[in-house]
């Protein structure tokens, strides 16, 4: 193949990737729910088989559905209940916290820094009556995409095993035995994802509740929850942990020092937690180079939003999985996921299932 025939290749490759990010962003409405659902259903299918082998299938996944939409019931409560309770003490010290403000103000405009101006013009009454119905618009679209999600559930979860059986009966068998294994494999690395990550997430938000409450700050157990559910999302979701109780430390004792103390020994947890003990506890099998895990988490948040910064990871988990199942992709495998020699396992024939 000459040079520009290849270079030919490459255009339209990079033309159908910007043509299909395109697509999953204008239609976020269709695809986010399906990537969701799809997600929950390799993570649930395990506990589905089993209640399949003694119950009726309807009456397994009635179990199933029911015990996932409490595992985002409860999940939601949890975020709801500590940023509320951190926003009515905002609103209750707002008179102390606006004095804090004014001395902050007046020591940035000696050193030529203007707040004043910034503060009347974005944070005024007119943005906060806009912010109440864009809030509760917000609140009402999750919502509906966690019913969608969990009407894909159901569906999905009743049509596993028949689907499963036409991709191995088909005529394309070989490209049926390289899906199913993939999806399995896939399936597999998810659970293992989610595993890790809780554990490593409960790890986190106990260390920051017992780190706060031994500094004396204000709500210690609302700050462990926030930073245990942001734990879920990689890179933006500890650097938001971070600031928040910083911001209010700041605040409560009126000292730059203790702030920096704070802040400085919250970063320390995580990076103790996320560099240190998560990679020795999942392994190579989840590794992946640290650039693609940033560029998954903005690239999916720009397109999905808050759907896209929590399934961003898993979706490139299950691209790298896909690509290692057949040699004229496994490169995009090799260069993106783990560091090093790959195991006997991993370069195992195609269409076996390696889970």
């Amino acid at each position: 193949m000459d040079k520009s025939a290849k270079l030919t290749e490459i255009l339209i490759a990079i033309c159908a990737l910007i043509l299909i990010g395109g697509a999953l962003s204008l239609a976020r409405s269709v695809f986010a729910p399906v990537a969701f659902a799809l997600f929950i259903i390799g993570i649930v299918w395990p506990f589905q088989k089993r209640l399949q082998s003694s119950l009726p299938t309807a009456m397994a996944v009635a179990i199933s559905v029911v015990g996932t939409a409490a595992v985002i019931l409860a999940f939601g409560s949890l975020i709801a209940w500590a940023f509320s309770r951190v926003v009515r003490s905002v609103i209750s010290d707002a008179t102390r916290l606006q004095g804090i403000y004014a001395q902050t103000a007046d020591w940035l405009e000696t050193h030529g820094i203007v707040l004043a101006g910034l503060w009347a013009e974005h944070f005024n009454i007119p943005w906060l009556l806009r912010l109440l119905p864009e809030l509760t618009s917000r609140f009402n679209s999750t919502a509906t995409f966690l019913f969608v999600v969990l009407i894909y559930v159901i569906l999905g979860l009743l049509e596993v095993d028949d689907v499963a059986r036409k991709l191995a009966a088909g005529d394309a068998r070989a490209f049926g035995h390289l899906l199913l294994a993939g999806s399995a494999r896939t399936a597999a690395k998810l659970r293992r994802f989610m595993l890790v990550r809780t554990l490593m997430s409960l790890m986190t938000g106990a260390l920051v509740w017992a780190f706060v409450a031994a500094m004396g700050l204000d709500l210690a157990l609302e700050w462990g929850v926030i930073a245990f559910v942001l734990n879920y999302i990689p890179v933006i979701g500890p650097l938001i942990a971070t600031i928040f109780p910083t911001l209010f430390a700041m605040a409560q004792f009126a000292s730059w020092q203790i702030a920096l103390i704070v802040f400085v020994c919250l970063n320390l947890i995580q990076f103790l937690v996320g560099s240190y003990l998560e990679p020795r506890v999942s392994g190579n099998a989840l590794s992946m180079s640290p650039f693609i895990v940033l560029f998954a988490v903005f690239f999916w948040t720009f397109l999905w939003g808050i759907a896209g910064a929590f399934i961003g990871v898993p979706i490139v988990i299950a691209i790298l999985t896909i690509c290692e199942q057949h040699p004229s992709s496994r490169w995009v495998a090799d260069l993106l996921g783990a560091p090093g020699d790959r195991t006997d396992e991993t370069r195992a024939p195609l269409g076996r299932n390696r889970t």
